[in-house]
């Protein structure tokens, strides 16, 4: 399967590695194997408890008070492993087009700098980690009755597991002399702010615009991964600035990767995988594509329901690509596409339907904000809508001259035996919407519902999934999820230096007091969250600034469904703006495309897209309607 981790083969590539593989590196790659073999073993666990809850209290009316907690416990424990495995593969989202435009000395140079920035922040982090697992192991859990600490341990954990990591492919693929000049200039960056760190302190806010903006730039720019451009923000920030203890970013690590309902991620991710496995997401697209596939604009019109529906299944743009972009593009080559509009019309096709649900931003934006999960699932999909309009009628246009004489409609026999093989895949989408969307269940326990059945429709309509396949998906899903949740984890540290230091106050003021009110927020939001789409992929972006922005909105008299509605369909289209998103990279690497051609089409589309955002923007009724 091609999931997000996709982002990692085009922005994080290996650098000039080390003559030999020392004998550390291959006991850590032994390490790996039971490390992988946990985390499978914990996503099933997480699965089978969830279920199990699901069955206790809406089948026998007896819910079983410690399931929350066992699952807390694993969900932390899988977020951590799984971040260790993603450090291993080298699969953490970062950005690395800067990097690789410089020479091949220069950048094994740059490269070194960035690996010993993270083992320099992890070093900083695993003593409080430790004293964090002390202060928790004193407090018992309700239900279970065992110390938090065993939950906590987890962080700590990953912190060193992780250090071993790093320094074992620091030395695979560094020069000694790139390494040593990068561990000396980062040790001399400590020594001096920690010799000035009074005259620093006195700076005030300009310290923001130093650590958690400059420093936060510089380390993206050099390819850190984005979670550790977060954290080494926020730790320098605290450590030369302040008296805050370095504790508190632990605390705020466990806080913002430890919610209940971001347990939804890893099994929505691994719903992706089954979809992908077992061919259901291709069935859909067959289907469409023998109903509406003869028409002018047909095979776009194809690609783009195709991308809505299965958006509602998977949750993840990346999946929704891969899944698609396969099964449509022979056939729009044959009728003569061009690669390069094909590729863009995925790319925006994509951002488009990431509001549908499940959606894993929805998932997370209810969880940092606040905001009814069920409520974001109901407006994200008449929202989609609007952005499918605008796209539907652009493709429409573009195909004005298409000539479709010789294309010939499938007979109903063969569109029902089709409709036959996709109906029990069509009812997924509808299933998670209405059963959370209704009340009846809960995101965490709709997508555990969702796996379940797809695992087992998949078995006997579509060909199964083997053993070997399955164990595979499992650790696929823990290393993704560990990816994603380890930035959730450092952009709430983030998030929380830069609303103690008092900006906010001055930001929320300056804002609220903008000519044109509400509109012209929004207007500053859609740019600010294009900008940030476009250097910060997804998540992070709304991490980082969803606790700072939704304040202001409520201040404004904004609802918080339409004002979330307008963050992710900006950070959407930002993640598609060619040079920079690394959405649009992801696409042509999918769709087997050169940028270059690639970004000459997309910007109509992106146009397109724009368009409907405003029209969600200055309409709130459009996201709200249905609540």
């Amino acid at each position: 399967m091609t999931s997000p981790d996709a982002i990692t083969a085009l922005l994080a590539q290996e650098h000039s590695a080390a003559p030999a593989e020392t004998a550390f590196n291959r006991i850590l790659s032994k390490w790996m194997m039971p490390l992988e073999a946990l985390c499978a073993a914990l996503m099933v666990s997480i699965v089978a408890m969830l279920f199990s809850g699901v069955i206790a209290r809406y089948v026998f009316s007896r819910p079983v008070g410690w399931i929350d907690e066992a699952v807390s416990i694993a969900f932390i424990w899988v977020a951590m492993l799984g971040a260790v495995i993603a450090m291993h593969r080298n699969e953490h989202l970062r950005l690395s087009m800067f990097v690789d435009k410089l020479s091949e000395n220069l950048r094994g140079l740059v490269h070194a700098f960035a690996l010993a920035a993270i083992g320099a922040f992890l070093i900083g982090l695993i003593g409080p980690a430790i004293e964090h697992v002390e202060s928790e192991w004193v407090v018992n859990s309700p239900s279970l009755e065992i110390p938090s600490g065993i939950r906590v341990t987890a962080i700590a954990a990953g912190m060193i597991l992780m250090l071993m990591v790093i320094g074992a492919y620091a030395l695979k693929t560094v020069s000694k002399k790139h390494l040593s000049i990068a561990i000396v200039g980062v040790g001399l960056f400590v020594f001096l702010c920690s010799k000035i760190s009074p005259q620093i302190a006195q700076l005030g806010l300009i310290n923001i615009l130093l650590f958690l903006c400059g420093l936060v730039a510089l380390c993206l720019v050099s390819g850190v991964p984005i979670a550790f451009c977060f954290g080494i923000g926020v730790m320098t920030y605290l450590a030369f600035s302040s008296n805050i203890p370095l504790v508190v970013i632990v605390g705020r690590i466990d806080e913002g990767m430890g919610n209940i309902v971001l347990v939804s991620v890893p099994i929505f991710v691994l719903l992706g995988c089954v979809l992908d496995a077992t061919g259901m997401g291709k069935a859909i697209v067959d289907l469409l594509a023998s109903m509406i596939g003869h028409v002018k604009a047909g095979m776009s019109y194809v690609l783009l329901a195709s991308l809505f529906i299965v958006s509602g299944i998977s949750g993840s743009k990346v999946s929704d690509m891969a899944t698609v972009a396969p099964a449509l593009f022979p056939e729009m080559r044959r009728r003569g596409n061009k690669r390069s509009e094909m590729v863009a019309l995925l790319a925006t096709g994509a951002a488009m339907a990431d509001t549908v649900p499940p959606s894993i931003v929805l998932i997370v934006l209810g969880s940092v904000a606040g905001v009814s999960i069920a409520g974001l699932f109901e407006s994200g999909f008449f929202v989609a809508m609007v952005l499918l309009l605008a796209l539907l009628v652009l493709a429409r246009w573009k195909a004005r001259n298409e000539d479709t004489s010789q294309i010939k409609r499938p007979s109903m026999k063969i569109i029902g035996r089709l409709a036959l093989i996709a109906a029990p895949a069509l009812v997924l989408p509808f299933l998670i919407r209405s059963a959370v969307g209704g009340g009846v269940a809960t995101a965490t326990e709709v997508s555990t519902i969702a796996v379940l059945y797809a695992m087992m429709i998949g078995q006997v309509l579509y060909g199964g999934i083997g053993w070997k396949r399955l164990y595979a998906m499992l650790v696929e899903t823990a290393a993704l999820s560990g990816a994603i949740l380890l930035i959730l984890g450092t952009a709430s540290a983030m998030a929380w230096a830069i609303t103690q230091s008092g900006i906010v106050q001055q930001l929320s003021l300056f804002l609220t007091t903008l000519p044109g009110g509400w509109m012209a927020f929004m207007a500053v939001t859609i740019i600010v969250f294009l900008i940030l789409g476009c250097l910060l992929e997804g998540l992070p972006a709304v991490l980082l600034l969803a606790p700072i922005m939704f304040p202001i909105a409520k201040k404004l008299g904004i609802n918080e469904i339409h004002y979330s509605m307008v963050v992710v369909c900006a950070m959407n289209v930002g993640l598609m703006m060619p040079p920079i998103g690394v959405g649009f990279y992801i696409a042509c690497r999918i769709g087997d495309a050169k940028p270059d051609d690639v970004i000459v089409a997309i910007w109509p589309y992106i146009a397109a897209l724009l368009v409907g955002v405003i029209v969600i923007a200055a309409i709130p009724s459009l996201s709200t309607f249905m609540l």
